[in-house]
């Protein structure tokens, strides 16, 4: 059934996630290997000269329900801002298509479109990839994406510190998303714990000891590691070539071809 609709500013979208057998895991890569442990603090939202801005653009996600959507183009502008020295950002036209292509939404039809299921998204980002550069054709596919744990903090650690994001699926409850009102600068659990609203999915592109970072409806939030682990429940890291040609980063440190050959029956 579809998901209810409030009368929220910002919009949601994520749909209950879905369970494809197929996707590779990343425990499963790093089993019998030893890896350092993670950084103790990252921050893909400044550079050794810049910073992202504070306002990266709503992409759609204050009229439509595609978090989905929305979450990977803010991934690709961290991605971008360290592999060309600026954050690339995408037309919503770019943004509306991929909405319609991944997730089914007709803008023929009234309303904020059908959401999205998560996995549904990163499968067509790898097969078919994001139209970018506003028409013309051109498309930026992702070179992998593996599902990692969300109880394991150092595995979340590692996606960020490793892909520059950790993108991830979460149910927002209410006292994150109050109606007609501003969203709490940062995410933390209510002793009172308010019902969910709904699904939603956003990127994480730093963190320390405390929480994370967290990139929604196109500004920063902090999200505590307590409510990382009360709420999210599905966990991606995914292998971005610009990223990885600029940083020789990759998830669990595969090669490519690894990489290629973990996605071969997804």
């Amino acid at each position: 059934m579809p998901p209810r609709r409030y009368n929220f500013i910002n919009k949601l979208g994520r749909l209950p996630r879905a369970f494809d057998p197929r996707i590779p895991h990343l425990s499963a890569t790093m089993a019998g290997r030893r890896r350092p442990p993670p950084p103790a603090a990252v921050d893909y939202t400044k550079s050794a000269r810049s910073r992202l801005p504070a306002e990266l653009g709503m992409l759609l996600n204050d009229k439509l329900q595609n978090c989905t959507c929305a979450a990977y183009y803010h991934a690709r502008q961290v991605w971008t801002f360290h592999a060309k020295g600026a954050p690339i950002t995408e037309n919503d036209s770019d943004v509306k298509l991929l909405y319609e292509e991944a997730c089914g939404y007709k803008p023929s039809e009234p309303g904020e479109g059908p959401g999205g299921v998560v996995q549904h998204v990163l499968r067509f980002l790898h097969k078919d990839g994001a139209p970018i550069g506003t028409g013309g054709g051109k498309r930026d596919k992702t070179v992998a994406y593996l599902e990692v744990d969300p109880r394991s903090t150092d595995d979340v650690k590692r996606t960020i510190a490793d892909c520059g994001v950790a993108y991830v699926g979460l149910n927002l409850p209410q006292n994150v998303l109050p109606h007609e009102a501003e969203v709490p600068k940062v995410w933390t659990l209510d002793p009172k714990r308010s019902k969910i609203v709904e699904g939603h999915a956003v990127v994480l592109p730093g963190y320390d000891e405390s929480g994370a970072i967290v990139i929604s409806w196109g500004k920063f939030y902090w999200m505590t590691w307590e409510f990382f682990h009360e709420y999210v429940d599905e966990v991606y890291a995914i292998a971005d070539d610009a990223w990885v040609t600029a940083t020789k980063r990759t998830p669990a440190g595969l090669s490519l071809p690894q990489l290629a050959e973990l996605m071969r029956y997804v």
